[in-house]
This record gives C-alpha cells, sequence and structure tokens, in this order.
C-alpha cells in the first residue's frame, strides 16, 4: 500500500516512485507472497497460508493486466 501511494500515478498521493518501477515491485511481491509460507515453514497453517497464496496470486493478476508504461507514453506525447 504504501508503494501505491507512493508512486507517480492518478492514485499516488506522493509521486515518488515512477509507475514502471512499481511494476517492477509487484512482479517481485507476487510469486514472493506465494512462495513465502513454505520459506518461512508455515505452510501447515492452512488460513495463513491460503491468505498468502491468495493474495500473492491477485497482485500477480493485476500486474498482468496492468500496462506498467502507459504513463510514460501518455507524459511523452503531452
Amino acid at each position: 500500500m504504501i508503494v501505491t501511494l507512493a508512486s507517480d500515478f492518478p492514485f499516488g498521493v506522493v509521486k515518488l516512485i515512477p509507475f514502471t518501477v512499481h511494476g517492477w515491485i509487484e512482479r517481485m511481491v507476487g510469486p514472493l507472497l506465494v512462495a513465502m509460507p513454505f520459506i518461512l515453514n508455515f505452510s501447515d497453517e492452512e488460513v495463513a497460508r491460503n491468505f498468502y497464496i491468495a493474495i500473492g496470486i491477485v497482485i500477480i493478476v493485476i500486474g498482468m493486466l496492468t500496462d506498467y508504461r502507459a504513463e510514460v507514453r501518455v507524459r511523452k506525447v503531452e
């Protein structure tokens, strides 16, 4: 959420992080969240494991549906 608020796109409040960098952060965080229950050895805790996997999948899907370079292309045209 902090990354979103600090990103340079319409919903960003502070606009410190370029939107393309925001995309790269999401590309790393999504798979990491899916793997985290197994890396940190809490995969036997069903609720926590399923939560991390679900949130990771949501971030991966949103990342696949988002064009992180759209803002850059629009600004170059202006």
